[in-house]
């Protein structure tokens, strides 16, 4: 196999990224190279730890959840936004470890989730065409065409905004607000009007209790006073990813210090193009999105480019068929993963796949095909 660097992708075919003019250029590798010069935002030792949690839910000891915004925003990083969205995580994850009795990981996409594929290059807002919002990390979603052009700069707020949300989740989650002891810290208030409002609070009756007789008992588990919680977004830009990029000593292997887990869009996996090049190199958990007009050849191809040992815990397969195809084409590539006995973590996103659009043009989702899915 031919040798690698975080920047080996370059000059292979890649998709999905921005057009920056000639003069924004030279700004670009100005901006990089200063990303380059600040402090990971992660820990290799803490990726280490989500990849044996990820083996555990490969071997169906634990439970991965993984939820968030499919782009944030920087004026999400505040205070309350920050805190429901931990709230959500922390509230899904008590229901599932008490329904499914496992462990439960918990991966937020959250401290940069900045940049998003588009379908379109480019759309029209009030007769003028300007460039499609690709993400904070890139342009404004503003309908403006000034404000639509790409601008390098906002590589250097997105790499603050996810220290500054990152910094406020371990925050919260070592400092006593995911005490397993107090849950009722985790509502939030369209929990009073919901119709579930009686089965989860009949769970955290239980859980209580359960707790109450345990300690009763004289144990004391110093783990129910806070979780580990581990970050994930789409390695889209990956002059961002290579800058993220570096060679732990320790562990002798390269990892993308920008985030716990990355993954790979369903639009930029081809196996022969720069993302799939990118992410064989590094030492992260990788998410593969799957998507209905995927062949499972190229699926299987893929895996092995990224995982070529076939380590437990590294690769994780997102799924994202629609409601419609799920039922014909999930199995298909269940059979070929298990006759090519590769190990793998399966995932299941329902919301990417079913997106619709109101009259309105508003894009949302069904909820009864969420769950179907």
């Amino acid at each position: 196999m031919k040798s690698w660097s975080p920047e080996s992708w370059k000059g292979l075919p890649i998709e999905q990224q921005p057009h920056y003019t000639e003069e924004d250029a030279g700004a670009l590798e100005s901006v990089l190279d200063t990303v380059k010069t600040y402090p990971p935002l992660v820990f290799a030792g803490e990726i280490e730890a989500l990849k044996e949690k990820l083996a555990l839910a490969e071997s169906g000891h634990a439970f991965l959840l993984q939820g968030g915004d499919c782009a944030e925003k920087f004026s999400d990083c505040n205070e309350l936004s920050i805190t429901r969205k931990l709230k959500i995580l922390l509230q899904m994850s008590v229901i599932l470890c008490y329904g499914v009795r496992r462990p439960v990981i918990r991966v937020g996409r959250i401290a940069g989730q900045y940049a998003k594929p588009r379908s379109n290059p480019s759309e029209t807002v009030n007769g003028i065409e300007m460039d499609v919002y690709r993400g904070d990390n890139i342009n404004c979603y503003e309908a403006d065409v000034k404000k639509r052009a790409p601008d390098p700069q906002r590589l250097l707020q997105g790499y603050h905004m996810s220290s500054m949300t990152l910094n406020y989740i371990r925050a919260l989650t070592k400092g006593g607000f995911a005490d397993l002891h107090h849950p009722e810290n985790w509502d939030l208030g369209f929990l009073e009007q919901s119709p579930q409002k009686g089965p989860y609070q009949q769970i955290v009756t239980n859980i209580r209790d359960a707790i109450a007789f345990v300690e009763s008992l004289g144990a004391q588990e110093q783990s129910l006073g806070s979780v580990d919680f581990y970050t994930s977004h789409e390695g889209l830009l990956l002059g961002f990813e290579s800058a993220m990029t570096k060679y732990v000593e320790e562990y002798g292997r390269y990892y993308n210090l920008g985030a716990h887990m990355l993954w790979i869009g369903d639009r930029t996996r081809q196996l022969d193009g720069a993302h799939v090049e990118f992410f064989r190199g590094i030492a992260n958990p990788v998410g593969i999105k799957v998507g209905p007009n995927s062949k499972v050849s190229e699926i299987i191809a893929v895996i092995k480019a990224i995982n070529p040992d076939n380590h437990a815990g590294k690769v994780v397969i997102i799924t994202r068929y629609g409601h419609s195809q799920i039922a014909s084409a999930l199995p298909k590539l269940i059979e070929a993963i298990k006759d090519a006995q590769l190990k793998v973590v399966w995932s299941s996103d329902p919301m990417h796949g079913n997106a619709l659009k109101t009259k309105d043009n508003i894009k949302t989702r069904n909820f009864d095909e969420i769950l179907a899915e």
